[in-house]
């Protein structure tokens, strides 16, 4: 109560205007280290007094977030102007009718030069409607020291989940993953079955008429490599209840081998030793490569993630909203947030930025594994299906090969068809 008390004064103060007859235009954005703070300032100072932006955060997880933002939009809410959309709701969002969609002309002007994974995340049913703002991508981290002492480098040669879980269980070393009970998990799940080359949804447009797709042999693969790892010594012994963060802090410890992670890892460890909390000999330690192969004769299929800009479809400022989306998305202003939030820019060209390769010296992987990466189920009833998926695979040492994916299928039907409630 006090937080939608807090939230209904910010915006009726914004709405305001301060009284100087320039439009406010109200952005919700995912929490950062005040990077998009930087980039209202710097847009409204662009704009010469044509609009001003003000920030206003969302909760710290994605489904808050969600739950957020959908609330208030049902509510045909004029005050959203502008948001930063995590892609799998974009579906949701575009078919309730709370996203104003981008022209065809404004579509190409917005995605120019930016990678294919951040465009197809902001598009459906054919039409723009979350313009790419900054993308992510999951690498495979490592300890140089531990990876060399046990023989392979996965800087260059690609390794597959099965080695890796064989070659850190030998050595008393662990890999770190997502595994707690949340959308985390979701992300492992997919990429773990889309690199197994299959998928968990066969036409996700159907809406509640969907066909899982995970009871598949794709499907039996990924739970092969989540049942391997819970039920080796590589695995966190708080599998199932680790999230980045626990996973990042682990990876640093003494026992740390290797770890599957979003890119803001590498940056958090820098901050961390010119902090004086970590100790530089380990970010010195830290090497990359491309996530791993479920099949040794297969390229992996890295999960992919990232903020869309969306235009809230009952702003009273909808023309002044997509010049601020224009500036908001060009190419300068995604060079300057990867550089301050340490978050990776859509567009394709920011990795031969000087400067944001001596911060991302794994710049390269990155951008390669954003054009090859898979997203994660594109459905209107995306939360529910993840919700599905989650519960079937959780927690990770009860997984059965034999059992979960043909468990989570069916519960997504159930789900969908109101048979079952989440």
């Amino acid at each position: 109560m006090a937080l939608a008390i807090a939230l209904l004064a910010s915006v009726m103060g914004a709405c305001g205007g301060g009284g100087s007859g320039v439009p406010t235009l109200n952005w919700y954005i995912n929490p950062d280290n005040g990077g998009q703070a930087e980039l209202a300032a710097k847009c409204s100072a662009q704009s010469n007094g044509a609009y001003r932006i003000k920030t206003s955060v969302l909760p710290n997880d994605a489904t808050g977030q969600r739950e957020q933002l959908v609330r208030r939009l049902a509510a045909k809410d004029s005050s959203i102007d502008l948001m930063s959309l995590d892609p799998p709701f974009i579906p949701e969002f575009a078919e309730a009718g709370f996203l104003r969609p981008y022209t065809d002309a404004e579509a190409r002007e917005l995605t120019a030069g930016a990678l294919t994974g951040p465009i197809e995340s902001g598009t459906w049913d054919g039409r723009l409607m979350g313009a790419p703002f900054w993308a992510n991508t999951q690498l495979l981290w490592f300890r140089r020291s531990v990876a060399q002492a046990a023989g392979i480098n996965p800087a260059r040669d690609p390794v597959t989940w099965s080695r890796l879980i064989e070659v850190a269980s030998a050595a008393g070393k662990t890999v770190e993953v997502q595994g707690n009970l949340y959308e985390g998990y979701m992300v492992l799940i997919s990429a773990l079955v889309s690199s197994a080359g299959g998928k968990i949804l066969e036409n996700p447009e159907a809406g509640k008429n969907v066909r899982p797709a995970i009871d598949s042999e794709a499907g039996r693969k990924a739970a092969e490599v989540i049942q391997q790892l819970a039920r080796s010594r590589a695995a966190n012994p708080a599998l199932s209840t680790t999230d980045e963060e626990a996973g990042r802090a682990a990876f640093q410890g003494g026992q740390g081998g290797y770890m599957v992670n979003w890119a803001y890892i590498y940056g958090a460890a820098q901050e961390a030793v010119a902090a004086g909390t970590l100790d530089k000999a380990v970010l010195d330690d830290i090497g990359w490569g491309r996530y791993p192969r479920v099949d040794a004769n297969a390229p992996s299929r890295p999960p992919l993630g990232g903020i869309n800009m969306g235009i809230g479809a009952f702003s009273k400022h909808k023309d002044h909203a997509l010049q601020a989306v224009r500036c908001i998305t060009s190419q300068e202003s995604q060079t300057e947030y990867m550089l301050k939030s340490k978050n990776p820019a859509a567009r394709a060209a920011v990795y031969d930025n000087p400067e944001v390769r001596a911060v991302f010296p794994m710049a390269d992987d990155l951008r390669s594994s954003l054009a090859e990466g898979a997203p994660r189920p594109r459905t209107p009833y995306y939360t529910d299906v993840s919700t599905a998926v989650q519960r079937s695979f959780h927690p990770p040492a009860s997984v059965d090969p034999n059992r979960a994916p043909a468990r989570a299928a069916k519960l997504i039907v159930d789900v969908l068809k109101d048979k079952v409630l989440l």
